[in-house]
Formats: structure tokens, C-alpha cells, sequence
């Protein structure tokens, strides 16, 4: 209805379209066409065989989806009308969206000789009318058509491929060791690529070894100031020889640290005293983050609400269908000079937020957004299809958001408005302290200016919140900032702390998200790493899916409480059946030398045909060496070292539970 409006004059909803005054307005429900699976161009495909590998066909068939071909014949019809004069393509502005549409067009053979493409950031009513009027010939965007096709057509014949030759080769082995009916192993670029990360963060942390440690931890005090301080290896220090030290902050022993603490205390007792030998003060500023792209926000939500990658996504596209926010589905972090211009009619807007429309008033009072053209928040390099997310003013609606929606757009708006404000401003301090030839080290911060922290207190919507818990604890440490250099402390108690090294911590799937996005920093490679920066593996649009589909088939669990994601057996048991066959799989570097491709097709430095050459080389290849491995005995062995660790977990709630092993993925894995 939105475009509808935007066009003006009465309107007329009928089955699957809108009838404005001069303009018929219809509509995808996702995709309407899709590629056909292989049985389609043969039957004999439909049975899987080392016979039919690999299936590379010349020319690609596609068909309408059964369950939305009401709405295909309805959007069909229209595309056909002969009153129509113009047709504007208004799906999403993204790789995806261009993808649906050109798979209709294509379909319905629509050779209307006047056709263009809006693209708009999101779904208000100023937006849509300004894409409507700059909008450009659809062939403007054949590059970016070109790429979603070589995309689609990747994931699809490594899905198809792979998932039949390691499942007719390992799959009877696989079911066999898991005690299942059948297994069927899917793989593709991106998922298998996921599964591959989270296995070996598993067995990192299954192969760490704990190190206890004991610190050593002093009190020194003048006056009214009590200081609790730590020991620090030093040049003078007694124990600079010392064989069985940690670091150059504690002792290996406990017997080691406890005599430390011991001599200590006799040095008190026969009167030796501390003296503050160095003090160093520095001012520590700290600015507004970046705004939130997708994967930022999915990581903030599974951090801060417990909720999954999709769920969050699900928001805020309903957010974004309500006009409230722009576009969900970017990866940038930043604004356009363009919206930069124009923010003023975002800030408006949300003087009407309940919470946080304070502050969006005072920013409007005293024109804190003067100088936002010329900030780190502004920068046109940094933006592909779309800016950041950010909230569009637009409050219309807000009174019927259920509370995680008014949770999500709150943090939106929080994290939008911050760009306004000064950064945080702390006074840090750090205070070296002589006792005998030991040294000790002590210190702290104390925030002198909130800054943009004041729209993240407790209290947000008073204009004088109260202090945070970081700030109360620094302003019990305010006394130390009396103390000057040569100062004379009293020495206290003496005491050891004992601590451990952690291992690696899993990924929650927010962390996953954000891991995926950034993938190209476990590339070694120089350019590849370059080429995967800013895009990682997956798409914003794709990585909350690629998760879904992993949890559905069983090659991952998620911890619904804590969003921790751990593999399964049966996840695992993949991951080895393509590290012994097609490990390349596992690597993102696979996916950043395909992206490169795909870039390279945009540019026009290569053609289609030129990428899918070399695809179906890579395909051919891969598969042949498969066919010539035998990996069952290894996997047997791989099993019955592995399975015992998924018999029986503690679960979170102290339980303990059986590990379910069991297959469910379908035979074309996408990603």
C-alpha cells in the first residue's frame, strides 16, 4: 500500500495487485521462479549415482515455485497488460532482489520496450517517490543481474554435485557410525565454510590445556586512601631469574607465591614502606560507535536479548515494512552525504520517541548535527547497495510494536542518535609503587565526560541519569588521584590470587554473524583478503539463513539461553568426510576467490562465460578426485575418537543429556 500512496489518487485492491489512478501496483512474496532441480532435465538425475557426476548442464532450467504460482500468473498477466507504458522494478535494491525480479522477467518473456529500476534505502513515502522519479533503465544494472545469476548457479551446482558424491560415497558409512536410517550429506560454499569455523573452534578448545597461576596482590594506604595493587615483574625485582614464573605477573607455584607474600609482610613488620616512584595521568576519549549494519545489530541483539540471528532480522525487516527504519539488509556502517544533508527529517521524527525523544530535541535545539558531513559517519567509499541502518523518522506506528520490536528499534535509535553527541571523555591513571626491589602497579579511570554515554544510562529518558556501575567504582577510587610521586604508603596485607587461562571462547550466533562478515582476516593471502573485506562469506541477507539451515539439518546446535553454538556428531563427522575429500570447502579463501570472480564479472574485466569455466573446471576437477579416495576406515577411526565426547553433556541447566546425531538436510545444500 505504501506505493499505492506515494503515487496518490484512489486505489482498488484486488487479488494479488493494487489498481491505483494511472498505475497497477503488484508484488513478489519472495521469490516465484526457481532453478529446477536435476531430474527436470533428465529423469535418470532422480536417482543419485557416481554415473550421473558431475552435473554440469549447458543450459539451466528454471520453473515457477507451486505454492506462490497464483501470484506468478498474477504478476504475469500484468507485466502483459497493454495499457501498461512504463514498468518500474521496485524489489529490493540488493543483488537478491534484482535476482527476483530478472528470474520473473525471464519467465514470463516480458518485452515491454520501457522498464526501470527503483531503488530506494527505505519505505517511506518522500523515499519511494524519490525513486520513482530518479529511476534509471533496468540494463543500468545487467552487471549486478549478472553477478546474482553466477552466484545462484555457484551454489547450486556445488550443491547439487557435492552433496550427491560424498553422500553416494560416505553417506551409508556415516549413517552406519551414527546407528541412522540413512545420512545425507549436504555441503556448500558457505555453510560448509560455517560448519568448518565452528569444528575448529571446538577442537581448539578441546585441545587446550589450563595453566594455573598466582598473582600477587598487595594493599598500600595513606591516610584515607586504601590502594590495592598488583606485582609486576622488574629490573630490580629479586626474583627476575626466577624459573617458575608466569608471564612477568605471577608464580606457577602456590608455595612460590605464598612465600612472595610471606617475606612481604615480615619486610612491613620490621617497618619497610612503599613509596610511589612514577605517576602517569592521560585523558582517554572514547566516540560514539559506528552505526549499525545487519550483522552488528544481529550480534548486539544475541548478545543483549538472547534472540537468533533470524529473529532479529524478522524484526527489523518488519520495522522496515512499517516505514520505521532503512533498509535492514546492509553491511555499511556509515551514511551517505546525500542522507547526511537531509538528516534533520530523521531527527524530527523521533522527538516523539517516549524514551530518547529528549535527546533527538536537543540535538535539533542546539544543532549538534552540523558537522556530521565532515565525520568517520559519513564516507560514500565505504557504501555498496545501502547506508547503514537507521530509524526514518517515521513514529506513525510505534504505539503497536510488541515489546521485542520496541526493544530493537530502541537500540536503533539509541545507537543513531549517539553520532550526535561528543565522545565519552576518562582521566586514566596509572601509579607505580616501590616496595624494596619489588615493584607494584595500580590504576584506573574516571569518566570526566559522559558524552554520548548519557543516552546509554539506565535512566535515558531524565536528562540527569545516574551514575553507571563502571563510574561508581571509579569514584571510590577518586583518592588516588591524590597521591603524588615520592609519596610514602603504609604496606597492608599481602595476599595470592589464584587464576587459570582460559580457552577460546564459542561462537554465539551473534559473534557468528559478525565472524562470517569478517572472514577475510583468517585469509593469509594478501588480495583475497582484500576481496572478501566488507562482504566476508555470505551476504547480510543470507548468513542469519545459512545458520537456520545448519541447526535444521543437525550439523550444529544452539543453546537457546546463552545463543552458544556448538557442533553435533553428525556435524562433525561432515566436516571430517570434506576434510578428507574437499577441504577446501572448509576455507573461506574458497569463497573470497569466487567473490573476486564475481567482482570481476561487475567490473566487465571478465565475462559470465569466462567465470563459468572456470566453476565447471573446479567441479570436475573436485569430484574426480573424490571418486579416486577411500576414506571409510579413516572415518571409522575419526569416530571412535570423537564419539564419546557427544555421549553425555551437561546441559545448561546441570542435566545430562544425549547429543541428537541425526540427518535432515535436503539433497542441494544453497550455501
Amino acid at each position: 500500500m505504501e506505493f499505492a500512496e506515494a503515487l496518490g489518487g484512489l486505489a482498488r485492491r484486488q487479488k494479488g495487485f493494487i489498481e491505483a489512478e494511472g498505475a497497477v501496483i503488484t508484488w513478489c512474496v519472495g521469490h516465484l521462479v526457481t532453478m529446477s532441480y536435476p531430474e527436470k532435465y533428465d529423469a535418470k538425475y532422480k536417482r543419485w549415482s557416481l554415473d550421473t557426476l558431475p552435473f554440469l548442464p549447458a543450459r539451466f532450467l528454471y520453473e515457477i515455485i507451486e505454492n506462490v504460482r497464483a501470484q506468478y500468473e498474477t504478476v504475469h498477466s500484468l507485466l502483459h497488460r497493454k495499457d501498461i507504458s512504463c514498468i518500474y522494478i521496485c524489489t529490493d535494491s540488493g543483488r537478491e532482489g534484482e535476482y527476483i525480479y530478472r528470474l520473473v522477467d525471464e519467465m514470463a518473456q516480458v518485452n515491454h520496450p520501457n522498464k526501470k529500476r527503483v531503488w530506494i534505502d527505505s519505505q517511506t513515502l518522500e523515499e519511494i517517490r524519490r525513486g520513482i522519479r530518479e529511476a534509471k533503465d533496468w540494463r543500468e544494472y545487467d552487471a549486478l543481474s549478472a553477478s546474482a545469476y553466477l552466484r545462484a548457479k555457484e551454489d547450486y551446482l556445488m550443491g547439487i554435485n557435492f552433496s550427491r558424491l560424498l553422500t553416494i560415497k560416505y553417506g551409508q558409512t556415516v549413517a552406519k557410525l551414527l546407528k541412522l536410517d540413512r545420512a545425507v550429506l549436504s555441503v556448500g560454499r558457505v555453510m560448509t565454510c560455517v560448519l568448518g569455523m565452528v569444528v575448529d573452534r571446538e577442537r581448539e578448545i578441546r585441545a587446550f590445556e589450563k595453566t594455573v597461576f598466582y598473582k600477587i596482590m598487595g594493599v598500600f594506604r595513606k591516610d584515607a586512601v586504601s590502594l590495592a595493587v598488583e606485582w609486576r615483574l622488574s629490573e630490580t625485582s629479586a626474583y627476575r631469574h626466577f624459573p617458575n614464573l608466569y608471564k612477568e605477573n605471577g608464580f606457577l607455584r602456590r608455595q612460590d607465591a605464598e612465600d612472595f607474600c610471606r617475606k612481604s609482610e615480615a619486610m612491613a613488620v620490621s617497618g619497610e614502606t612503599g613509596r610511589v616512584i612514577k605517576k602517569e595521568k592521560k585523558k582517554e576519549i572514547k566516540r560514539p560507535p559506528l552505526l549499525y549494519n545487519l550483522a552488528e545489530l544481529q550480534n548486539e541483539c544475541a548478545k543483549t536479548l538472547k534472540i537468533s540471528p533470524d529473529a532479529c532480522l524478522k524484526v527489523v525487516q518488519g520495522l522496515y515494512e512499517k516505514k520505521m527504519v532503512t533498509y535492514p539488509r546492509t553491511d555499511a556502517r556509515v551514511l551517505s552525504t546525500a542522507v547526511a544533508r537531509e538528516i534533520t527529517k530523521n531527527i524530527a521524527g523521533l522527538t516523539r520517541h517516549e524514551m530518547l525523544g529528549v535527546f533527538a530535541k536537543e540535538i535539533l535545539d542546539k544543532r549538534l548535527y552540523t558537522g556530521l558531513i565532515k565525520s568517520r559517519y559519513v564516507n560514500d567509499s565505504q557504501i555498496g547497495d545501502h547506508y547503514a541502518i537507521i530509524p526514518t523518522g517515521a513514529m506513525t506506528t510505534s504505539g503497536r510494536l510488541s515489546d521485542l520490536e520496541k526493544n530493537i528499534f530502541s537500540m536503533i535509535v539509541r545507537r543513531f542518535l549517539s553520532i550526535f553527541y561528543p565522545p565519552a571523555v576518562y582521566e586514566k591513571y596509572q601509579l607505580e609503587i616501590a616496595f624494596g626491589e619489588e615493584r607494584f602497579f595500580g590504576g584506573g579511570k574516571i569518566c570526566t565526560d559522559k558524552g554520548y554515554r548519557i543516552l546509554y544510562e539506565k535512566d535515558a529518558e531524565k536528562e540527569t541519569a545516574p551514575e553507571t556501575e563502571e563510574e561508581e567504582e571509579s569514584s571510590h577510587e577518586k583518592g588516588f588521584l591524590k597521591l603524588r610521586k615520592n609519596d610514602i604508603l603504609s604496606p597492608g596485607v599481602f595476599t595470592c590470587k589464584e587464576g587459570e587461562t582460559t580457552p577460546p571462547k564459542r561462537y554465539t550466533s551473534g559473534s557468528m554473524i559478525l565472524a562470517m562478515e569478517n572472514a577475510g582476516q583468517l585469509i593469509e593471502e594478501e588480495d583475497l583478503r582484500e576481496q572478501i573485506r566488507g562482504s566476508g562469506i555470505g551476504t547480510s541477507a543470507t548468513r542469519a539463513e545459512i545458520l537456520k539451515k545448519l541447526f535444521h539439518i543437525d550439523y550444529l546446535h544452539l543453546q537457546g539461553k546463552t545463543q552458544i553454538i556448538t557442533p553435533t556428531l553428525f556435524g562433525e563427522m561432515v566436516y571430517e568426510v570434506v576434510r578428507s575429500s574437499i577441504y577446501q570447502l572448509l576455507s573461506p579463501k574458497l569463497s573470497a576467490s569466487w567473490e573476486k570472480g564475481l567482482t570481476l564479472v561487475a567490473q566487465g574485466s571478465i565475462t559470465s562465460d569466462e567465470y563459468m569455466e572456470k566453476l565447471r573446471n573446479f567441479i570436475i576437477l573436485r569430484t574426480n578426485q573424490v571418486m579416486g579416495v577411500y576414506n571409510h576406515e579413516y572415518l571409522q577411526q575419526v569416530y571412535t575418537k570423537i564419539a564419546p565426547l557427544y555421549e553425555a553433556k551437561p546441559s545448561s541447566s546441570g542435566k545430562r543429556k544425549r547429543k541428537d546425531s541425526r540427518s535432515g538436510g535436503n539433497q542441494d545444500a544453497d550455501g
